[in-house]
């Protein structure tokens, strides 16, 4: 999938634990885990809006895409 979750990177920046970051926002902490490992096909805009005013940041620095390498079949 060319959307890749970054959210460890801002967790580690900002010195939060997971399961505080799931107690603000307000989903489990199982549910957290499966977005940020990305296997997860859909997240609430009011889920992203609520981890990025807990982290201080930007949807962009939690998710970035990345362009999948074409194929020898492409």
């Amino acid at each position: 999938m060319p959307i890749v979750v970054t959210l460890d990177v801002m967790l580690a920046r900002r010195k939060m634990k997971a399961k505080d970051l799931a107690a603000f926002v307000g989903i489990t902490g199982s549910n957290l885990s499966l977005l940020r490992t990305g296997k997860v096909r859909g997240v609430r805009f009011e889920t992203i809006a609520k981890i990025c005013e807990a982290l201080e940041c930007q949807p962009g620095d939690i998710l970035q895409y990345v362009p999948e390498e074409p194929t020898a079949d492409d």
